[in-house]
């Protein structure tokens, strides 16, 4: 056998992972928050891209019609040769009228007026409190909209008023940088005594003086710590009380026989205690609000069909419209003789229609794989969660002759708006919890359903252990495990039998 080179055509088929095809698999797993931003970025990158509003083509035939007819007139006269023959100037208005226009108007005088004029429009709209200038033409009434008070904001301007010291008011803006939401502190008083080249007893010192400030028990550092200022300023913090703050961890528990042995107390005199405290703020912050929250955008809508059936629809409202200017590119890729302009213009197009196309198949593969979802789970939308069925991706996936990896990127960050509340698509795919008579399998979520509704229907006499909550769902044909049963509370918050044994005690007491 001998080896030598030689040259072989041979054809084949494989995936080449091109820019614009990993681009519009990024599009896929896209929100639409997310969608949006990209869009307005290639809107203002593309000069071919532009906004389908829907409006666009009506404004602008307008707008023609409106040239015409200041151009020509409604009668057929051409304005601009009438106004080419008037006279403008001061010495042919004189000749015309036959008077002395000097003590009325002179265009050196016309020209300062105007002059004068802009210049006071332009000082009348600069609005130095704000760091912005501008005229007429872009006065934006926003800005004089007063922004929302912070918490920092606000316990800075009591600083002011309670530190005099410069030092001292320097040491508390470095604090009130560390204020959270809630109004608690997390600092190292070393750390910041270091940096600001004081000692630690002037940080804690001042520290005091912020936390006397309102809401009352801001610049706390812990929650036993905001209590007790809370109950200083209203004189209640008492031997017995601070007893009561300093094992609160016993009452979260609701280990009552135990703070009553601490506090020293009997059981009347523990119950105003502890009424006293759950009547304090434990985060005096939040009463300031925080960052507006984002509301959820669906990306699809499901509605009850006449036929009894579901109908899914997408949410326009979520979808970017954009579309190509074609007209735009004809005109300027034919007056162009520059080779780089034209390769801009070229790759620009393209650009253009790519997204167009790819902003299409995102919708529709959307579209597909919520109606998929629907189809299999119509049991849910009729009926409720306990009819929720096992599902994963290689189900809808083969439905709808996809991939997996397809139908994750679809499903996540997607929502669907329902008869029943507004889900993450991702809900809808849940594990299977295998039936004890062999029958059809249950969703973990329904699962998850029947255990909250058997312990929020539990008699409080008679709690429900892991072991019972195992033979009740074992009766209504659901094979599961005591860790499992254990697992699936503690994910829903729910506390143990002997947490919820003592809860519903002292309330039966109380």
């Amino acid at each position: 056998m001998v080896l030598a080179p030689k040259l072989v055509v041979k054809q084949s088929q494989q995936l080449a992972l091109t820019p614009q095809l990993m681009q519009s698999i990024k599009l896929l797993q896209f929100s639409s928050l997310d969608l949006s931003a990209y869009v307005e970025g290639e809107l203002e990158r593309n000069p071919f891209l532009e906004r389908d509003d829907g409006e666009q083509s009506s404004a602008q035939a307008d707008a023609s019609s409106r040239n015409d007819a200041s151009e020509h007139g409604e009668d057929g006269f051409d304005r601009d040769l009438v106004m080419s023959q008037m006279e403008t100037s001061q010495e042919g208005l004189a000749s015309q009228l036959d008077a002395d226009l000097s003590s009325v108007f002179t265009e050196e005088r016309s020209q300062e007026q105007l002059e004068a004029r802009s210049a006071s429009k332009e000082e009348q709209w600069q609005l130095p409190s704000h760091g912005i200038t501008g005229t007429e033409s872009d006065y934006n009434l926003e800005a004089f909209v007063a922004s929302n008070a912070t918490l920092a904001d606000y316990v800075m301007e009591q600083a002011a008023l309670a530190l005099p010291e410069p030092v001292d008011q320097m040491i508390a803006q470095h604090l009130i940088g560390f204020l959270e939401v809630t109004g608690y502190l997390q600092f190292d008083e070393i750390e910041v005594a270091e940096l600001l080249g004081t000692s630690p007893a002037h940080v804690l010192q001042v520290l005091a003086v912020l936390q006397s400030l309102e809401p009352s028990g801001v610049c706390a550092r812990s929650l036993k710590e905001c209590l007790s200022i809370q109950l200083r300023e209203k004189d209640r913090f008492d031997p017995a009380m601070q007893a009561l703050v300093e094992n609160i961890e016993l009452l979260a528990k609701h280990k009552l026989a135990k703070l009553q042995q601490l506090c020293g107390v009997d059981q009347d005199d523990l119950a105003d205690m502890v009424r006293e405290v759950r009547d304090l703020n434990p985060k005096p912050g939040n009463a300031f609000g925080g960052e507006p929250v984002q509301a959820i955008v669906p990306d699809a809508v499901v509605k009850e069909a006449p036929d009894g059936g579901w109908q899914v629809e997408l949410n326009t409202d979520a979808l970017p419209k954009v579309l190509v200017n074609q007209t735009y590119y004809s005109t300027l890729n034919s007056s162009s003789h520059d080779r780089k302009d034209a390769a801009f213009f070229t790759d620009s197009i393209q650009t253009a229609n790519w997204l167009v196309k790819a902003l299409e198949q995102r919708a529709h593969t959307i579209l597909k794989v919520a109606t998929e979802i629907v189809r299999q789970q119509d049991g849910f939308f009729a009926k409720g969660v306990q009819h929720l069925r096992p599902l994963n991706l290689k189900a809808v996936a083969e439905a709808i002759e996809m991939h997996e990896s397809t139908v994750s990127r679809v499903t996540s960050n997607k929502y669907v708006a329902t008869p029943r509340g507004i889900f993450e698509l991702k809900y809808f795919f849940t594990s299977a919890i295998a039936s004890s008579e062999g029958g059809e399998a249950h969703s973990a979520e329904a699962v998850r359903h029947k255990i909250k509704t058997l312990i929020d229907a539990e008699d409080p006499k008679k709690i429900l252990s892991d072991d019972a909550l195992v033979k009740a769902l074992k009766l209504e044909g659901m094979d599961i495990a005591r860790r499992t049963v254990a697992k699936y509370r503690e994910a829903m918050n729910i506390p143990s039998s002997v947490q919820r044994r003592r809860v519903k005690n002292s309330a039966l007491t109380n």
